[in-house]
């Protein structure tokens, strides 16, 4: 993987539009879900504008595995040239302040290299909520690569142990937090691209908890390989407990969330099966 990372990024994508002639053309890696996914989330669209989105979606998909083996040696001069910030000065104001930031993400663009580039921008620490692998040869990959820069990374079950452990610490807690939850344990229903959709709500519970204020925190492709990282506030410090309504937090990520794909389409991960839980039928609202 290694003598991989360290071919020209010239090389690496035409490594990865072979990539795409296999998984697409080929092989047809989940053309299925994504297509269908597709075609749900943008009911006003036509045909011809699903499969643009479907085709570009594969082109960034294979892009995304030639740029992570990419990130085992990029120096970060490298990776600073690749990914421009915007928004961020509020965080910074905050951090400044000894305030603790939650930035919530999602499988936009890069994320790998979003959650790298953060560490070059920002001068506080970074800790990264995520959920280990199953595989012990991938996880210890992932970890390694993950935290090449500098991000602490906190799996999913120790969250609030390490958070109560640095809560006097000006820092950034972030999470990816469009993952679907386990049907047992889904809290939160909305209508999310047209359908209904299961959140976690663990940005709830932290600002609940810590009082942060949260962060939007989005990616956008510039052109192949060059990115933009957008930090967008969704709610200032909490101020006192038990003022939110229930589950704000939650429901205005996925209100960002869904403005931010329907603007960047092809750059959601759309592979991924988000909509694989039906909402229980008492759950649904009554008819009128």
């Amino acid at each position: 993987m290694k003598g991989i990372s360290l071919l020209p990024f010239s090389v690496l994508y035409a490594l990865s539009t072979f990539l795409y002639v296999v998984l697409y053309r080929m092989i047809g890696y989940r053309k299925k879900v994504v297509r269908q996914n597709i075609e749900r989330s943008f009911p006003a669209r036509t045909q011809q504008e699903h499969r643009q989105i479907e085709k570009q979606f594969f082109k960034n998909l294979c892009d995304v595995i030639v740029e992570t083996l990419k990130m085992v040696s990029i120096t970060p001069e490298g990776l600073q040239e690749r990914v421009q910030f915007k928004g961020h000065e509020r965080a910074e104001a905050y951090l400044a302040q000894g305030q603790q930031v939650l930035g919530m993400g999602a499988h936009l663009a890069n994320w790998e290299i979003m959650s790298a580039a953060g560490n070059l921008r920002f001068d506080y620490p970074i800790d990264g909520v995520y959920k280990p692998l199953s595989s012990s040869f991938f996880e210890a990959f992932m970890v390694f690569l993950r935290s090449r820069f500098g991000i602490k990374l906190v799996p999913m079950k120790d969250t609030l142990r390490h958070m109560i452990r640095h809560k006097n610490q000006a820092r950034i807690f972030t999470m990816l937090a469009d993952q679907v939850p386990p049907y047992g344990h889904i809290q939160f229903w909305t209508n999310f691209l047209h359908q209904d959709t299961a959140f976690y709500v663990s940005g709830d519970r932290l600002r609940e908890s810590f009082g942060y204020p949260v962060f939007f925190v989005a990616m956008r492709h510039l052109r192949r390989g060059f990115f933009e990282i957008e930090f967008i506030e969704l709610f200032p410090p909490l101020q006192q407990k038990g003022e939110d309504a229930k589950n704000p937090v939650t429901h205005a990520f996925a209100q960002q969330l869904e403005k931010w794909i329907e603007a960047n389409p092809a750059d959601y991960l759309w592979s991924h099966k988000r909509w694989k839980h039906k909402k229980p039928v008492e759950l649904a609202s009554p008819a009128s």
